[in-house]
């Protein structure tokens, strides 16, 4: 049975190009490449024609490409090699904040070594602000070694302005590396950076092969085992039918990607546009202009992000999300926790070449049902509920909702803050703790409506994705959020209602 997939931003399907160029690799390609007989001479002249189409399609020359055996590894390599080749000249790192979990777990390791770090914010879209990187710059506690910066975002698609932040960088005398796991299949990355990295299965070649270019002139030492393998910078046999198969395909998805990328555009604009009026309490997340051409994010109210996306793929459409309820670990997406938006119910969308048209539509189509049904059996509450008049009457009659002075709101309600002598304005004490999203959310829209226009509810929850959501709900529904509060147990979340 055919079904649509939706998640090429993952791992694309294998393009034609690189099933027939691994085919054809298996039976010249085998042999160890140093070696001068016939079989290594042949091994040998397949590597370079696969690092000069490489290196072409990158904008590099091929003695600065190196291949790797995956784009996690060459993220890692090339931050600890530029670390390690610039230690004299500081031991900074600065990145955004919304970086691949690569970069975050690289930096982590440096912090722990003894160096520093800095995260450079993002906007609501998830774009670096200009001037962003030159202010991290002159605001590090000492010289910068590295800056980091993707060259657009996995989770939303927004576009980061490379050019821009790379001239900041040169400016300061510092190298950027981008990584374009993402971006390389669209085009070449502009400006002046100095190190790159990509990954094959983003664009249609085998899992297994990672691209990581360093320009010349970067001071740059190699980390890990020593090995004379492609420059000491990858160590181990390389898999020369996997990298002659990467080339190939993404010089032929670049060949292609002019008038398909107009095209799957087109299909995720539409998506865009018609699923907030399909689906009712979505946000559609990322820039709706600098962005990827073929992925879309959104996110739902009152979602369970697992069941959605197991719904989904019953219907017939295999995605992605970043929502913390689909994570082990129960922590919301640190992306759309940088971007400051609803990150419950979380969808995205990433279009492969080739997209038919009416598995668009059928996906328009069947997706407002599927956030119905989810919906209803996690008990969410329709928009006309959330208004009910606060003469309707007490929810202290509801399990988990009791109401009080804010001194005494409940239980876990106290902490320093959130209430004490004196301050006797009433408010609605909601008990989410041990619930995990979106029930809190979905507990607090059920009250909203219990307290008069500038009435005080407070949710008491110990799941972490309520601190980006309960603010997020708030901002889509016109409510103030007043912040959060320390609690015996958990965090108390302060609202207002405002309407």
């Amino acid at each position: 049975m055919y079904v649509p997939y939706f998640d090429a931003a993952s791992s694309a399907p294998l393009h034609p190009v690189a099933r027939q160029a691994l085919l054809a690799a298996l039976d010249e390609g085998w042999a160890d490449p140093a070696r001068l007989y016939r079989e290594g001479r042949r091994a040998r002249l397949l590597l370079d024609a696969a690092r000069e189409a490489a290196a072409d399609a990158v904008g590099v020359r091929p003695d600065e490409l190196t291949f790797t055996s995956s784009g996690t590894r060459a993220l890692h390599d090339g931050i600890a090699g530029a670390l390690a080749g610039r230690r004299r000249a500081g031991r900074h790192l600065v990145h955004s904040a919304v970086e691949h979990s690569a970069v975050l777990h690289a930096a982590a390791a440096h912090e722990a070594a003894g160096g520093t770090v800095a995260e450079v914010p993002v906007d609501r879209a998830g774009r670096v602000a200009p001037g962003a990187y030159a202010a991290a710059l002159r605001a590090a506690p000492g010289p910068t070694a590295l800056a980091c910066l993707q060259s657009a975002n996995h989770e939303v698609g927004t576009r980061q302005p490379v050019a821009e932040a790379a001239a900041e960088c040169a400016e300061a005398g510092v190298p950027l590396l981008v990584d374009a796991a993402q971006s390389l299949a669209f085009g070449p990355v502009p400006g002046d950076w100095s190190l790159l990295t990509a990954s094959a299965h983003k664009w249609g070649g085998p899992s297994g092969v990672g691209l990581l270019a360093v320009r010349k002139g970067v001071r740059f030492a190699p980390q890990g085992p020593a090995d004379e393998r492609e420059s000491g910078r990858a160590p181990g046999f390389e898999n020369i039918p996997a990298v002659l198969a990467a080339a190939a395909s993404l010089r032929a998805v670049r060949e292609e990607a002019a008038a398909e990328a107009e095209r799957l555009r087109e299909l995720v604009d539409r998506i865009r546009a018609r699923v907030p009026r399909l689906v009712p309490d979505v946000e559609v997340v990322g820039d709706p202009e600098r962005r990827l051409p073929h992925l879309v994010t959104f996110s739902c109210l009152y979602v369970d992000g697992e069941a959605l996306l197991h719904e989904l793929d019953r219907a017939g459409f295999s995605v992605s999300s970043g929502s913390s309820c689909t994570s082990g670990t129960l922590t919301p997406s640190h992306v759309l926790r940088a971007m400051g938006v609803l990150s419950e119910g979380n969808v995205r969308v990433s279009l492969p070449l080739g997209t038919a048209e009416e598995d668009v539509e059928r996906f328009l189509a069947v997706l407002p049902d599927v956030v119905r049904g989810v919906r209803g059996r996690l008990g969410a509450p329709e928009r006309a509920e959330e208004a009910t008049a606060a003469s309707a009457g007490s929810a202290s009659g509801d399990s988990g909702v009791s109401a009080g002075p804010a001194g005494s709101a409940g239980p876990g309600a106290g902490g320093p803050g959130a209430g004490g002598p004196g301050d006797e304005e009433a408010e609605l004490v909601v008990d989410s703790l041990g619930k995990l999203c979106p029930i809190p959310v979905i507990e607090l829209a059920k009250v909203i409506g219990e307290v008069p226009v500038g009435g005080l509810v407070t949710v008491l929850a110990d799941d972490e994705a309520a601190r980006l959501d309960i603010p997020a709900w708030c901002a889509m529904r016109g409510h103030t959020y007043e912040g959060e509060r320390p609690a015996d147990r958990g965090t108390a979340y302060r609202v207002r209602r405002r309407a």
